[in-house]
């Protein structure tokens, strides 16, 4: 009898620990979930607040006069067209010398294997140690580009030092550090393609071309959306290259929304702009993720046949 009572209490312990393991195995997750979510609000909350660090006891709601005031500042709307225009041209330029040089490399070899590795190299760099490299091979007085330039007859060519050729110069090396990337995303894209189509058009005879447009494009439509994807997020949010090139000039040439958030809280110790300006930044983040994710779900279901 008692070793009846005693297996009934085993059992009911079985019983509860059951209950509670789904809870225990999704405890990391809630708790990285709370460690995301807690600085979010935080920023969130000091954007509706007019608070310096140098004047802390001036600190107070303003309810979204943040915001507001941007809509009336003209560097906020030369902050956003620069975010985009420097996401924007970073990401095409990166595209299309990724796609084609994946399209070169997509024959399996051991040399094209060998050069896809090589190619990689940039983007093992972390990219502030790269934008310093860049500095100095654009050095007027001593780098190498500065001297290829002038064979060619750019003679003082200033590189990020001027205003008409500084974004010229850190999308160079945008390109130079995130273009393995893309190339070797959609490598992995190309050589998982399905051979069935490619030898059908081969027995027929079909030009390259139309092969490339009817047949490769579309099957690679999803790689290529995932890839801009991600580039796109992380240009429009780039801060490193251009900080340690040019800390956002000339003048505000180049102070895209990170760099204009930092020194915004580092430089004018303006914690409720730099907060409001992240939150802007988010929020613009986070439309283009919903864009793209909608695109490549509807790709998705055409090529399942489900729309």
């Amino acid at each position: 009898m008692a070793s009846v009572t005693h297996s009934g209490a085993r059992s009911g312990r079985f019983r509860i620990s059951r209950r509670a393991l789904p809870y225990v195995l999704s405890l990391p997750a809630l708790l990285v979930c709370i460690g995301i979510l807690i600085p979010f609000f935080t920023a969130v909350v000091y954007s509706f607040q007019r608070y310096r660090l140098s004047q802390p006891w001036a600190r107070q709601f303003n309810w979204g006069e943040n915001y507001l005031n941007f809509f009336t500042d003209p560097g906020f709307w030369n902050t956003l067209k620069i975010s985009l225009l420097y996401a924007g041209v970073t990401v095409t330029l990166e595209l299309l010398l990724g796609l084609g040089i994946a399209l070169l490399l997509q024959r399996r070899s051991t040399v094209n294997n060998f050069i896809s590795i090589m190619l990689l190299l940039p983007l093992m760099t972390a990219p502030a140690l790269a934008a310093l490299m860049w500095k100095l091979m654009t050095n007027p007085g001593f780098g190498i580009l500065s001297y290829l330039a002038s064979l060619v007859g750019l003679e003082n060519f200033r590189w990020a030092s001027s205003p008409d050729t500084a974004l010229l110069t850190v999308v160079l090396v945008d390109i130079w550090v995130y273009t393995p990337f893309i190339m070797i995303l959609l490598l992995a894209g190309l050589r998982s393609l399905p051979t069935q189509p490619f030898e059908a058009a081969a027995l027929d005879g079909v030009p390259r071309s139309f092969v490339f447009f009817r047949i490769t494009l579309p099957m690679l439509t999803p790689y290529i959306l995932t890839a801009t994807l991600f580039r796109l997020l992380d240009s429009i949010q780039q801060f490193d290259i251009i900080y340690a090139m040019t800390q956002g000039g000339p003048g505000d040439t180049l102070t895209v929304f990170q760099v204009e958030a930092y020194l915004n809280f580092f430089q004018s110790t303006n914690v409720g702009r730099s907060a409001a300006l992240l939150i802007i930044l988010w929020a613009i983040t986070y439309t283009l993720s919903n864009v793209f994710i909608k695109n490549w779900l509807r790709l998705r279901e055409r090529a399942r046949g489900e729309a």
